[in-house]
């Protein structure tokens, strides 16, 4: 099983995603190297593809793909942060939970934003 540090990126209710080059929409993250701390990968691997530096992230929970275990922290990004699709990264954008869904993205993204937004609704139920 590999081990993926990924970040959920949020500003304003949107989350952001990233693509490669004619891919699906992805969470920012990527692999975590050996001895690296989950939390630092998603430091790493957000700034090597959008640019920002967040000063901290939560670890939000673990999400099991078919081959993949995910890390999943939450960043704040600074409100004046602009991401800029950088390295292997052709595009990032910021998307309304709601269109994540009808988007061509990859499976664990598209579950990993539903139990995000699941829980934050009952949060603030």
């Amino acid at each position: 099983m590999k081990n993926r540090a990924t970040v959920l990126c949020v500003r304003d209710g949107k989350i952001l995603l990233v693509a490669r080059e004619r891919a699906r929409w992805a969470l920012p993250g990527g692999r975590i190297k050996r001895a690296e701390p989950p939390e630092a990968a998603a430091s790493r691997e957000l700034e090597e593809e959008t640019g920002l530096v967040v000063s901290q992230m939560s670890y939000y929970f673990q999400f099991q793909g078919f081959s993949t275990l995910h890390h999943v922290f939450v960043a704040d990004p600074p409100a004046d942060a602009v991401p800029e699709p950088l390295n292997e990264i052709a595009r990032c954008r910021w998307f309304a939970p709601s269109q994540i869904a009808s988007l061509s993205a990859s499976v664990p993204t598209r579950e990993i934003v539903e139990l995000f937004v699941r829980q934050v609704a009952t949060t603030l139920a």
